[in-house]
């Protein structure tokens, strides 16, 4: 910490109420514990952040946040529908503190649905932001490829691969591709204020092994992660 309203690093977790796949997915119980609570102590775990802040249109994940150690910020109903952009709910989260008088040089944004990162994954992408980078993600090798084995399909039900004109007979012919993932997110407040996106700048991704990156959506994915957690990744 700086001075009173300077800080080095503020972490986010951007947590709508009206999640669709799990519902209430954000407070359900995954081992024992909160989801969102995850984010929120691995939050305060990473060295040089000051403090994490939840943003939510609900009370009840409001409720649960402030339990665990997190100031609130509350989410427009319009940045907290099933359309709504996240990285606009970003841009509502920077502009807020900056009208509270709150400074700070390093915007970091933990999902609530990767609870099976480790320390060591966020701190990888904290240390990747430079003068040279706009933007740092997380990203995982693709369990499919666009240039092998995604297709789509026309109107007669022929397939097609995603990305033609590369001859690949098996995977290993196959421009390696990678899924970014949910794990972390890692800038500074201007480029949210300026930019359109996260791929709108220079972006730079740190490599995290598939099982530490799930990313729960479903019912199964959250199964998944219970199972996960319970073994060392």
């Amino acid at each position: 910490m700086m001075n009173d309203n300077s800080f080095n690093i503020i972490a986010f977790v951007f947590a709508r109420g009206g999640s669709k796949g799990v519902p209430r997915k954000n407070v359900k119980l995954l081992n024992n514990k909160p989801l969102i609570a995850y984010s929120i102590e691995m939050a305060k775990r990473v060295p040089g952040v000051d403090k994490v802040y939840v943003s939510t249109d609900d009370n009840e994940i409001a409720d649960v946040s402030v339990r665990y150690g997190a100031d609130i910020i509350e989410r427009p109903a319009e940045l907290s529908t099933d359309t709504a952009s996240e990285w606009m709910a970003w841009r509502h989260a920077v502009e807020y503190l900056q009208d509270q008088g709150i400074t700070f040089n390093t915007f970091l944004s933990l999902p609530a649905t990767s609870p099976c990162r480790n320390l060591n994954d966020v701190v990888q992408c904290v240390e990747m932001l430079d003068d040279q980078t706009d933007m740092v993600v997380t990203a995982s090798p693709s369990y499919r490829n666009p240039y092998y084995n995604m297709i789509t399909l026309d109107d007669d039900a022929y397939c097609h691969v995603v990305i033609e004109g590369v001859t690949a007979h098996g995977r290993q012919d196959a421009p390696i591709t990678y899924d970014m993932t949910t794990v972390a997110y890692v800038c500074r407040p201007s480029f949210i204020l300026s930019a359109d996106g996260v791929l709108a700048g220079r972006t730079r991704s740190t490599i995290i092994p598939r099982e530490r990156s799930i990313d729960i959506d479903t019912a199964y994915d959250f199964k998944m992660a219970e199972v996960l957690m319970h073994e060392e990744i």
